[in-house]
């Protein structure tokens, strides 16, 4: 029911954008988690889209940001100023649940998972 597209090869310094389009039904809170290879799946950032609660994953903030066209059904990852330490593959995930702050960065919270897309920074 998510399908996670946008991943590619980037430059340190440079940008990319990722989708995850939804279908079949809409959600009230979404996120992005990554996993990069030898470690542990890591909370990106993660939103409640009534009221805008939004939460990020330490030190991301201000170079992601999460956003949607609901016309699209879709929800975005913008991310500037990749760094090799990006590298990872994304995966987004959803809940029809509309989470507290404090739960939107838990893995378990979400009931549904894209497949994942690749990022690679290269320094």
């Amino acid at each position: 029911q998510l399908q996670a597209s946008g991943g590619g090869l980037v430059q340190a310094g440079g940008s990319l954008r990722l989708s995850c389009t939804a279908s079949g039904r809409t959600f009230n809170s979404m996120g992005w988690f990554r996993q990069a290879p030898g470690k542990e799946r890591e909370f990106v950032v993660g939103v409640r889209w009534h009221g805008g609660t939004t939460a990020y994953g330490d030190s991301l903030k201000g170079r992601f940001t999460i956003s949607r066209d609901i016309t699209k059904n879709t929800m975005y990852l913008q991310m500037n100023n990749l760094k090799p330490e990006d590298t990872a593959v994304y995966y987004c995930a959803a809940t029809s649940s509309s989470l507290i702050f404090s739960s939107l960065g838990v893995p378990s919270s979400y009931d549904y998972w894209g497949q994942g897309t690749q990022v690679t920074v290269s320094s």
